[in-house]
């Protein structure tokens, strides 16, 4: 079961469910190809510095930071229990962790090579601009992935969730088709590789 996380300031930030610790043997299969996918683009963008924006409770984060120990990591998400214990659990010298949101990223121009929004824009409230500013930000590539839509919507109401909400995951605010998602990333860089993962869409796009 999941349980829908709130932050300080009253923002849905996701839920508690463990999908990449889970045992089903479903979520299992599905969040292998979504984590393979993920670290070939993140192999292939070869970052020597990383802003993860929304890194949660820092799996991944965390994980880049052990398998690069030479790659300077800062991850931010905003403040909710859940999200600073997982700091506090995953630490490394090379990664830092900082209570932000994502409207206005407090980072020179050009300071790291990739940013990365895993699972996270569906929840911003404006999401051009918070990629603009991450594409301000990095100076070489973005890493992002969201639900596939309308799939994801109609996975949850097949499944018998959120049936009030027509399905939508509580929190998410925005909906993309893969090829809505590929607009939106175009006007900042090109798209160099498109990944489909049942059911999300994730891009890494060369600035």
């Amino acid at each position: 079961m999941s349980e829908v996380t709130v932050s300080s300031d009253g923002i849905v930030t996701g839920n508690t469910y463990d999908k990449y610790g889970s045992n089903n043997p479903v979520v299992k299969r599905l969040m292998a190809g979504f984590e393979g996918d993920l670290q070939e683009l993140f192999t292939r963008a070869d970052a020597a510095s990383v802003l993860d924006v929304g890194c949660g409770e820092g799996v991944l984060v965390h994980r880049w930071a052990l398998e690069r120990p030479g790659t300077r990591l800062v991850g931010i998400d905003l403040e909710e229990p859940s999200i600073q214990a997982g700091w506090a659990e995953r630490e490394a010298p090379n990664l830092e962790y900082r209570v932000m949101g994502a409207e206005n990223l407090p980072f020179a121009d050009d300071e790291f090579e990739l940013a990365s929004a895993i699972e996270v824009l569906e929840h911003v409230p404006d999401p051009e601009h918070t990629v603009a500013e991450m594409a301000r930000c990095a100076n070489r590539h973005l890493l992002v992935s969201v639900p596939r839509e309308p799939l994801w919507r109609m996975l949850n109401i097949a499944r018998g969730a959120y049936w009030s909400e027509l399905g939508n995951t509580p929190g998410h605010l925005n909906h993309w088709s893969r090829r809505a998602f590929v607009a939106l990333l175009s006007r900042h860089g090109k798209v160099v590789e498109v990944r489909s993962p049942f059911p999300w869409t994730m891009l890494l796009v060369r600035l």
